[in-house]
C-alpha cells in the first residue's frame, strides 16, 4: 500500500530523486562464488545422466600427415561395451566445424593432419570402455605418411599459408628507413599457449521429440554451435538448442573449437536416438585442440638519436595449424596492435597465416593483439639499449600525442589516458628511484641479478568483424517483483552474469539479491555472437539494460497514477518507487507496483537489443575504425634471476589499468589479477614443445606443460583501478577488462631481459626468447657474457 515518504531533515524531494542508492559501481560477491566454494555449482558433466546415456570418445590420427587408407572398424566394433563406430561416411550432412572457412573437418575424411586429429568416433555404454576402444587407433588406422611441416618459419619459406597474405601501411616506410640515422634489423619469436581451461571440452546431447536435439555444450558460442550442429546435420537451426549455464574456463579456446565435440555428440544421439556424452580427458584436449597462435617476426627500424621511430618494416608470421578458424581476425588483430600506444609515422606491416600439420590454433585472451604488441615493446627495448637509454624514457617519446593520433588503419585515439596513466605509476611505483636501487644492487651481486621494466598497454575494444557487436536480452518481471534475466552471453567465471544483474537492478530500481541470471539458451536469445573480444558485458550489460528500460518505462504510466506526482518526479530504488506531487513525497513497494500492473495487464516482461554504434571495417584494406573505444593500462615489474640457474622470481608488479567507470571493483581486480599471471605464464612457462620428426606434441599434461601456480605470482602484488569515465556511452561509462590487462606482464618478460643484460656490457641487447624459460634465461645471460 501507498505510505508517505519521511525524508531526512535538510534533504528534499528534489535532493532524493537525483541520487537513488546505485547497484552499479560496486563490489559485489560473484553471483556463483557461494555455489563455487561449496561444490553446488553445476557444469555439463555434473547434469545428470538421462537413463540410456552413452559415451563417445575419439580415435587419433597417428601421424602429422598422410592419406588415410582405411581403418578397421571389425576391430573397434568388437571390444567390450562398444554401440557404434563413426566415421566422416557417418556424418548426415556437412563435415566440417570450422567456423569462418569450410576447410576443417569434424572426423579425418581421406587426408591425415596432425597428430591428434579425429578419425572416428567410439561410442559405448561406459566412458572408460569408449575410451579403451578409441586408444587402438594405431591399430585401427592404416596410412600412408606424406612429409609434414611442424613450423611456421618452413611453411612461410614455401609460402604454404590458410589464407592470402595481410598487408598494412602507412606512408613511407622504405624511404623512412633510408634516410633515418639509426637502423635495426632483427628477429624474434613467441611461442603459443594453452588455455589449460579446468573444465575439458564437453558435449552433452539428447534427443527430442519431432527431429530436435537438446545440447549441453562448454561453449563460448552456443549460436555457432547450433548453426554447426544443424549444418552438419542437414537439418534447420530451430531443430537443435544449445545451452550453457556456466563453463569452467574457456579463455577463448571454447568460442569456435567446441564444434568438434557437440558435432560428434550430437551426431551420435540422432543417429542411435541415445543421449551421448562426450569428454575428452587432458591429454586428447590437448592434442585435438589449438591454441593462441605462435608468432614469428622479421623487423627493420629507423630511429632517431632520442629513439622516436621513424620507420618500420616487420613480417608477423603466425603459426595457424592445418586450418584456417579463427586465424584472419587474429591476425588483422596483431596488425592493428602493433602499434600499441606509439605513434608509428611510416610503417608497413605484413601478416603470413602460415599452414601447419599440427592443431588449429585458435582463440586465446588477446586474440592477436599481445602477438601484435609485444613485437613493438621487444624493438623499442632494443632502440633504448642500442643507444643507451632508459627503455621508459624511449616509450614515452613515442607516444601517441596530440596531433599524432591516428592509427595505421585510420582510427583517431580519441580519449588518450596513456600518458596520465603512466605518470601516475610512476610516481606510485617509485619507479626513479627503484631503477637506481637495483643498479646498487646489481653491481654488488654477482650471481643474483634484478631487473625493472615499466610497459604501457593500448586496447583497441570491438569485435574486428563489425556486425558480431551486436546482443540481444530477455527480461522477465513475475508477480512478486522478482526478475530472470536471460542474454546471450556466456558466464565462465568473468563475473558476467553478476554484472548483467547488477545492470538490471539498477535500471529497475530493486536490490540485485531480487534479480537472477538464468542458463544461455539458443531457444530464448537467437543469433547471439561469441563471448569474446572483451564485450560481454558491453553487449549483453547494454541488451539488457534496453529491456529492463522498456519495463520501466511501462510502469511508470501507472506508478505516477498511484503516487499523484509527473512520471519525470519518479525514482526507482530500494525495492520502491517513489514520487513527489502536489500531496507530497509517497511510494509504493516495487512488488506492489508489479502486481498492480499484472491486474492492468500491462506487459511485465520485454526484449532488448543493443549494436554498437559507430563501427566501419574494411577487411580488404584493414582501413576503418573497428573499436567502439581503447582501454589503457600499464604494469612495472621488478624481478629477481639467479644466473646459475636460469630461475626467476617477480618480487613485485604494480598494475594501474584503465576500466572506465567499473561496474564492480572486486570483479574488475579479480580479471587484472588473472589476465597478469595468464600472461605472465605465457611469456616465462609455458613452452609448447612438438617432436621434430612425429609431430606429437610433447607438452600435453600437467606433468610437461607448467602454467604458473599460486607460488609463482608476483611476491609483492599491487593493482590499482584508474577511475576515469569512459568518453563515449558504454554500459555505464565502463570499459572492458577481459583481455586488455593480458598485455601488462610485458613488463616481466623485459624486467628478465633488463636482469640479464645486467650481466653483459654496457648497452648490450640479451637475445631473450619468450618463453623466458630457466634454460632461455641461462642461454641469454650466455650470449652477453661472450659479448
Amino acid at each position: 500500500m501507498n505510505k508517505p515518504l519521511e525524508l531526512p531533515p535538510g534533504v528534499g524531494a528534489e535532493t532524493l530523486a537525483a541520487a537513488p542508492r546505485p547497484q552499479v559501481g560496486i563490489s559485489r560477491a560473484h553471483e556463483a562464488a557461494h555455489l563455487h566454494v561449496s561444490g553446488e555449482a553445476v557444469y555439463i558433466d555434473d547434469i545428470a545422466e538421462a537413463h540410456g546415456t552413452l559415451h563417445a570418445a575419439l580415435g587419433l590420427s597417428p601421424i602429422a600427415h598422410g592419406t588415410l587408407v582405411s581403418i578397421d572398424l571389425a576391430l573397434l566394433r568388437r571390444q567390450p561395451g562398444v554401440v557404434a563406430v563413426l566415421t566422416a561416411a557417418d556424418i548426415p550432412a556437412e563435415n566440417n566445424c570450422g567456423p569462418l572457412l569450410h576447410d576443417d573437418p569434424i572426423l579425418a575424411d581421406g587426408e591425415l593432419r596432425y597428430v591428434g586429429q579425429p578419425v572416428y568416433a567410439v561410442i559405448a555404454t561406459d566412458r572408460e570402455l569408449a575410451r579403451r576402444a578409441a586408444a587402438l587407433a594405431r591399430q585401427a588406422i592404416v596410412a600412408t605418411p606424406l612429409p609434414a611441416v611442424l613450423t611456421a618459419r618452413e611453411a612461410h619459406a614455401i609460402g604454404q599459408y590458410v589464407l592470402p597474405p595481410m598487408h598494412l601501411s602507412r606512408g613511407d616506410a622504405a624511404g623512412a628507413l633510408a634516410a633515418a640515422p639509426h637502423r635495426l634489423d632483427g628477429e624474434w619469436a613467441v611461442g603459443g599457449q594453452e588455455q589449460f581451461y579446468l573444465e575439458g571440452q564437453i558435449s552433452y546431447a539428447l534427443p527430442q521429440e519431432n527431429q530436435a536435439l537438446l545440447i549441453h555444450c562448454s561453449t563460448q558460442h552456443p549460436s555457432e554451435m547450433q548453426q554447426l550442429v544443424a549444418h552438419a546435420m542437414g537439418w534447420q537451426a530451430h531443430q537443435v538448442t544449445v545451452q550453457c549455464r556456466r563453463m569452467g574456463g574457456g579463455f577463448g579456446g571454447k568460442e569456435s573449437q567446441s564444434a568438434l565435440f557437440a558435432c560428434v555428440a550430437a551426431i551420435a544421439a540422432q543417429r542411435l536416438r541415445r543421449p551421448v556424452k562426450l569428454r575428452v580427458d587432458r591429454d586428447d584436449d590437448f592434442l585435438v585442440t589449438g591454441r593462441r597462435h605462435g608468432f614469428d617476426y622479421r623487423w627493420s627500424v629507423g630511429f632517431d638519436d632520442e629513439g622516436r621511430i621513424l620507420g618500420a618494416e616487420i613480417d608477423l608470421i603466425s603459426n595457424c595449424g592445418h586450418s584456417a578458424d579463427l586465424s584472419a581476425p587474429v591476425m588483422a588483430r596483431a596488425l592493428c596492435h602493433f602499434d600499441n600506444a606509439y605513434w608509428l609515422p611510416h610503417v608497413a606491416m605484413h601478416g603470413y597465416c602460415a599452414r601447419t600439420n599440427t592443431q588449429s590454433n585458435t582463440a586465446f585472451r588477446g586474440f592477436g593483439g599481445p602477438q601484435g604488441a609485444l613485437a613493438i615493446e621487444m624493438i623499442l627495448d632494443g632502440i633504448a639499449r642500442r643507444l643507451g637509454l632508459d627503455p621508459l624514457l624511449v616509450r614515452q617519446r613515442n607516444f601517441y600525442r596530440e596531433g599524432q593520433d591516428l592509427t595505421p588503419y585510420g582510427q583517431r585515439v580519441e580519449d588518450n589516458l596513456i600518458q596520465p596513466l603512466t605518470d601516475r605509476l610512476i610516481e606510485t611505483s617509485g619507479y626513479a628511484a627503484r631503477r637506481a636501487e637495483i643498479a646498487a644492487f646489481n653491481a654488488a651481486s654477482p650471481v643474483l641479478k634484478r631487473g625493472l621494466a615499466l610497459t604501457p598497454v593500448k586496447f583497441g575494444i570491438s569485435f574486428n568483424v563489425v556486425h558480431l557487436n551486436q546482443a540481444g536480452a530477455l527480461v522477465h518481471v513475475y508477480t512478486d517483483g522478482s526478475v530472470l534475466v536471460n542474454h546471450g552471453g556466456t558466464e565462465m567465471g568473468q563475473g558476467l552474469n553478476t554484472k548483467v544483474a547488477q545492470v538490471v537492478a539498477h535500471e529497475l530500481g530493486v536490490p540485485v539479491a531480487q534479480v537472477r541470471a538464468s542458463a544461455t539458451d539458443t531457444s530464448k536469445v537467437a543469433n547471439t555472437s561469441a563471448t569474446a573480444a572483451s564485450t560481454g558485458s558491453d553487449l549483453n550489460g547494454k541488451a539488457a539494460q534496453d529491456a529492463a528500460r522498456k519495463i520501466r518505462r511501462r510502469l511508470m504510466p501507472l506508478a505516477a497514477r498511484l503516487l499523484g506526482c509527473d512520471e519525470d518526479a519518479l525514482v526507482f530504488d530500494g525495492g520502491e518507487v517513489r514520487g513527489h506531487g502536489p500531496e507530497g513525497a509517497r511510494s509504493i513497494g516495487f512488488k506492489d507496483l508489479v502486481a498492480k500492473a499484472y491486474l492492468e495487464r500491462l506487459q511485465l516482461w520485454s526484449d532488448g537489443f543493443y549494436a554498437t554504434p559507430g563501427l566501419h571495417w574494411d577487411r580488404a584494406k584493414l582501413q576503418g575504425h573497428p573499436f567502439y573505444y581503447y582501454a589503457f593500462g600499464a604494469a612495472v615489474a621488478d624481478v629477481l634471476v639467479d644466473t646459475l640457474t636460469g630461475e626467476t622470481r617477480v618480487l613485485r608488479a604494480d598494475v594501474l589499468h584503465d576500466v572506465g567507470q567499473s561496474l564492480n571493483p572486486a570483479l574488475d581486480i579479480g580479471q587484472v589479477e588473472g589476465a597478469f599471471v595468464q600472461g605472465q605464464g605465457w611469456l616465462t612457462s609455458e613452452e609448447l614443445v612438438w617432436h621434430p620428426r612425429s609431430g606429437l606434441l610433447l607438452t600435453h599434461a600437467p606433468s610437461t606443460y607448467k602454467i604458473p601456480t599460486a607460488n609463482d605470482m608476483p611476491r609483492d602484488f599491487r593493482v590499482a583501478l584508474y577511475d576515469a569515465p569512459n568518453a563515449v556511452d558504454s554500459i555505464h561509462r565502463s570499459k572492458a577488462v577481459g583481455e586488455p590487462p593480458l598485455l601488462l606482464p610485458f613488463s616481466v618478460l623485459l624486467a628478465i631481459k633488463d636482469a640479464v643484460a645486467a650481466c653483459g656490457p654496457a648497452r648490450c641487447d640479451p637475445p631473450l626468447r619468450a618463453p623466458a624459460t630457466p634454460e632461455a634465461v641461462l642461454d641469454a645471460v650466455e650470449a652477453v657474457r661472450r659479448g
